[in-house]
């Protein structure tokens, strides 16, 4: 019977970067997913967008699949600002202060995923397959709805914000600079993010998470609409702003699996934990999960299988405070900013400014999140 390694459910990017990265490090891998499409989905059929850190940059360059990104859908951030919800109260970053080449990068999801699809296609190591091969190791990548992990009775502990996200691509009248701005306001939290697509320079991606009815009141509007609450909700502040594709939304909900590993089988990204958008890490969690197992196969004693169930459990041991980290800080920040509470909108709007004025908290705030 044809036999394998390691077997990878799931090609979304964390899966097929799993896939890439397993093959590199000499394991005979093999992918299950549904079958790519010749050429791929056009890139304007996916408004949504990644920010990437600094590990998540270098572990894409280490497999060859950065420089294959198009340059458009690959935009460096070189400063950030986040604001409250009454005047004065902001928060700047900056990659010059903090001596990066930049604090981040947006890149397109759809132009991301065919450059992995391609990098499939001439990996040695890696084949697809349409059913499940015997392997010593079962990766579950297969996103926060993941079958499998059902079946193996595995307990996702996962709690609904009641809220929505909504992506959609835009085009300004006015250059972005390379500045991602970000509005916390109660009740919604909203995000433009450069990116060079469809109109160099003038390109943004928008993430804008609301409650569920005031997500949905927002999708049923025509265009022209939509782009009016756009303007009101940002005033202008990144000029005028509209809409350069379709729009889509994802329920959104914080959640984590218990436990992500056992005799055979581990899980990587969604399919072990999800985390609110705010802070655009989801998919450098799902990857930091693929760096971690990666080595921690690469340093396991040559008498040990790589489906023993210990040497996962050191894998989840070395996950468990960054993800945990991540939910927490995600999670306050978004409770936070969603009272209504005098006292507390006061002081979370007083704290941004206080944060603006210590540089050294703002150095350790930029490092965390840029990877480094």
């Amino acid at each position: 019977m044809d036999r394998c390694d390691i077997l990878v459910r799931g090609d979304g990017a964390v899966g097929a970067v799993a896939a890439l990265a397993l093959s590199r490090a000499g394991f005979d891998v093999a992918l299950l997913g549904a079958a790519p499409t010749p050429g791929g989905a056009p890139a304007a059929a996916d408004p949504r967008s990644y920010a990437l850190n600094e590990a998540s940059v270098s572990l894409l360059r280490s497999l060859k699949v950065w420089d294959a990104i198009p340059d458009a859908a690959r935009t460096p951030v070189h400063d950030m600002r986040v604001e409250g919800d009454l005047p004065g109260a902001r928060l700047d970053f900056s990659a010059w202060s903090e001596a990066l080449p930049q604090l981040a990068w947006i890149v397109g999801a759809a132009e991301l995923e065919g450059a992995l699809r391609e990098a499939l296609r001439f990996a040695p190591h890696v084949r697809r397959v349409a059913a499940e091969l015997p392997a010593a190791l079962t990766v579950l990548a297969e996103g926060k709805a993941s079958a499998t992990r059902a079946r193996l009775g595995v307990r996702m502990e996962r709690q609904s914000y009641g809220h929505r996200a909504i992506a959609a691509r835009l085009v300004a009248d006015r250059p972005h600079a390379g500045l991602a701005r970000q509005w916390f306001r109660s009740p919604d939290v909203l995000a433009l993010l450069p990116i060079d697509q469809p109109v160099a320079g003038h390109g943004l991606a928008l993430v804008w998470s609301l409650p569920d009815a005031r997500a949905q009141a927002l999708l049923a509007l025509d265009a022209a609409a939509f782009e009016a609450e756009l303007m009101a909700a940002t005033d202008g502040a990144a000029g005028t702003l509209a809409l350069a594709g379709a729009r889509t939304d994802w329920p959104l909900a914080i959640g984590y699996a218990e436990p992500v590993c056992g005799p055979g089988w581990v899980l990587l990204g969604d399919a072990a934990h999800v985390v609110h958008p705010l802070a655009g890490q989801g998919l450098n969690l799902g990857f930091g999960d693929v760096v971690s197992l990666v080595e921690v196969l690469a340093e396991r004693e040559p008498w040990r299988a790589l489906g023993d169930e210990r040497l996962l459990a050191r894998h989840a041991r070395r996950r468990e405070a960054p993800v945990r980290t991540m939910g927490l800080l995600t999670d306050g920040l978004l409770h936070l900013f969603a009272s209504e509470q005098p006292l507390v909108k006061e002081l979370r709007n007083r704290g941004l400014g206080l944060v603006n004025r210590l540089p050294p908290l703002k150095h350790l705030f930029a490092r965390q999140a840029s990877g480094r």
